[in-house]
């Protein structure tokens, strides 16, 4: 009889406790198996960024790099940017796609056809949260490690030993740099887990996490007139099943409920973004193999 309690007992605090669908808190995530050291994503990331300055225009207009990183360092505030160390930065480019990246390491690119398509500033927090979560979760490099698990760690141990650039490694693998790389295509996991991670970072900065949620559900409604310049986000940002509703039911484990907070210069940033001509995108330049260096 005694064993029967003990064991009706057990059911019932397993059946409490344990299954995350009793959880009585937000998700929270780790980085997954990773071959990068966390210094290595930020070489890598650099790298990476000088690609992208090639092959797109930056927009140095003071008003826009300071209004983007205005809202990304209320962000980067947020426990889980802050504990992750990465030194995020941020930067406009010239290009008409509704879209966003950040690489590995924190060098986030915003392109003025996204700043144009939100609708209020929480929006552009959003997406501006969901990239930083792919950096957090370091979901590129955890890509890369898991593609090449056998011939990633002699091409580290070269970069280290200075053999080569990063880039000039991860060449040698197929690993491209720059806006189309590889490290910047994620799975349907990592896309839902960077949705509540950039939740938690909306939350507390004092944005409202549904604004991501709307605007995702806005870019794949039809109808909305922004289907050519959607389709670059949406190749790039594979849509979970039911985003929205998980984004919702996140934000209803939030500590924060009540939300509200602008830098007061989203109309400002509008006007000066509208007059912004985008010229076409740069053609793709050729990486040089190390074996063609001089």
């Amino acid at each position: 009889m005694k064993r029967t309690i003990l064991l009706a007992s057990a059911i019932v605090v397993v059946l409490s406790f344990g299954s995350p669908s009793f959880a009585q808190g937000p998700h929270r995530f780790q980085p997954g198996f990773n071959l990068f050291s966390k210094q290595q994503d930020v070489q890598l990331g650099e790298e990476s960024a000088a690609q992208v300055r090639k092959q797109m225009t930056v927009i140095n207009d003071p008003v826009l790099t300071a209004y983007v990183s205005r809202v990304g360092k209320r962000l980067v505030a947020a426990q889980e940017a802050t504990e992750s160390g990465f030194p995020f930065s941020f930067e406009v480019v010239a290009d008409p796609s509704i879209n966003a990246f950040a690489l590995p390491g924190g060098h986030m690119f915003i392109n003025t056809g996204l700043l144009k398509a939100v609708d209020n500033e929480a929006q552009l927090a959003g997406v501006m949260g969901h990239e930083m979560s792919h950096v957090i979760l370091r979901h590129g490099t955890n890509q890369a490690s898991k593609a090449n698990l056998i011939e990633l760690p002699a091409a580290l141990a070269a970069q280290m030993a200075g053999k080569d650039s990063m880039m000039g490694q991860l060449a040698q693998l197929g690993i491209g740099l720059g806006a189309n790389s590889v490290l910047l295509k994620f799975s349907r996991t990592a896309e839902s887990q960077a949705d509540l991670m950039g939740s938690h970072l909306m939350s507390e900065a004092g944005y409202n996490p549904m604004e991501m949620a709307h605007f995702f559900n806005k870019l794949g409604s039809p109808g909305k007139g922004m289907v050519g310049n959607v389709a670059q986000f949406m190749s790039d940002h594979p849509n979970p099943d039911n985003r929205e509703r998980a984004i919702e039911q996140e934000a209803r484990l939030l500590p924060q409920q009540t939300y509200g907070y602008q830098t007061g210069d989203f109309k400002r940033m509008k006007g000066v973004v509208a007059k912004i001509h985008e010229p076409a995108p740069k053609p793709p330049q050729q990486q040089v193999q190390p074996s063609q260096q001089q």
